[in-house]
């Protein structure tokens, strides 16, 4: 397949996930897709194999976070496609919000997405997922207490 059309197979991927649309999520795919998420300790982070560890991860997704995601930029070389972007929303166990800047490496064979390596703003999910509601600042926010000092 052409750059372009890699390009456009991975715009079409995140207008499904924009919409919702999981059956035109799942023909973008193939059979043996793996998404990787690095990460400890946050229920997206792993290895994901396959349409139903697909489908598990959008589940969990959607139960753990408020989310609207945004790609802004997209370079390809050959089957591989980078996608900048950001996503906005809210965990919805501490319903604190997050601005998430993030990385996609996309591999493309045959016209359907085989491999996703997740790059995102850990610390601004970390601090969103905390319990802790004695802190209202949002990672890089200097607090009063800190600027008195």
């Amino acid at each position: 397949m052409s750059t372009e059309h890699n390009i456009q197979t991975v715009k079409d991927f995140f207008a499904a996930i924009g919409r919702g649309d999981s059956e035109a999520l799942l023909a973008l795919v193939a059979e043996d897709i793996e998404w990787i998420i690095p990460g400890r300790d946050w229920p997206l982070a792993g290895t994901h194999h396959g349409r139903t560890g697909l489908a598990n991860l959008l589940a969990t997704a959607s139960r753990t976070l408020e989310t609207s995601t945004e790609p802004r930029e997209y370079v390809a070389q050959g089957d591989r496609v980078l996608v900048l972007g950001v996503a906005t929303g809210k965990v919805k166990a501490t319903t604190k919000a997050f601005e998430d800047d993030w990385v996609f490496a996309i591999t493309i064979r045959d016209g359907k997405l085989t491999s996703i390596r997740e790059y995102v703003d850990t610390q601004a999910l970390a601090w969103a997922a905390k319990a802790d509601t004695a802190s209202t600042n949002a990672p890089g926010d200097i607090s009063a207490a800190q600027r008195a000092s």
